[in-house]
Order: C-alpha cells, then structure tokens, then sequence
C-alpha cells in the first residue's frame, strides 16, 4: 500500500499510518459521550453556539481524555517494530526499535551479552516512563467530578 502510494522509504510513509489508531477514537468517543448534557445545556443557554460550546466547555474537559491518549499513542509509536520493518529498507530511516533490533540480532546474537542488551532496552524504554510520570497527574485525574449538580 506504502509502495502504490509513493510512501516506501519515506518519513511520511513511517508517520502517516500511525497517526489514527481505532483505540483513540474508542477512547474519545467513550469521553464525549460521559460528558454531561446539563454542561452543553447550561453553555447554549448563556448563548454559546456550537463550536464555543467545544472550544471553551467540552475541550477543557478532555484533558484526561487527552493526556491518556497522548501517552498511550506516544507508547505504542515509540515501541512499533514491524510497522517501521515494512514500510523502511534504507539504514537512514532506522527507528530505535529496529536499530535495537539489529543490534542485539547483529554482532550481540551469537554471545551471551545480557548486561548490555538489557541495557540497551532499558535506554529505550526512559522516554516512555519519563513522559508518563510527567503527566500521572491529569493521568488520573477526573475531568466531570463536580460538573453537574445532584
């Protein structure tokens, strides 16, 4: 598909079918449907109209939605392997995941060097932590508690 497209080798070809995934749009959809309509009601009869009502109600509110989704796409781009296997053949677009690859499978694959494999996976592994435990906070944090009135 990459090839019929122009895309093979290219940096496009490597981000461009990563950019949508069916679980952010699950987990988007699941946020704007537990969104209060009282919120939406309250926002249209103090005269906002539609896209006011996104930009300055509902936005704002996804923003565990949207820290979650940012993590978890973050993760899962960074730790793709095959995605990048396929749609590269030149060592000048060698991702992490494939340079780790062919570094363990290269002149590492016939010792028994686990100390330095183990810590080759390690350094690849600090981004993804390091952006979790930046954002843990509005990670866990909910976005309706006391939206609406009981």
């Amino acid at each position: 598909m990459l090839n019929t497209f122009g895309l093979f080798d290219t940096y496009t070809g490597m981000i461009l079918p990563l950019l949508v995934d069916a679980a952010g749009i699950f987990i988007m959809k699941q946020f704007f449907e537990s969104v209060p309509r009282e919120v939406e009601e309250a926002a249209r009869v103090d005269g906002a109209g539609v896209f006011r009502i996104f930009w300055s109600v509902v936005l704002p509110m996804a923003g565990p939605a949207l820290i979650t989704l940012t993590i978890l796409s973050f993760q899962g781009s960074w730790n793709e392997f095959t995605h990048f296997l396929v749609s590269t053949q030149s060592g000048q677009y060698e991702t992490l995941t494939t340079g780790l690859a062919r570094f363990v499978s290269g002149g590492l694959g016939g010792g028994t060097q686990y100390p330095l494999k183990l810590a080759a996976a390690l350094l690849s592994t600090l981004p993804v932590a390091a952006l979790f435990f930046c954002f843990q906070r509005y990670f866990v944090s909910g976005a309706n508690a006391g939206a609406v009135k009981e």
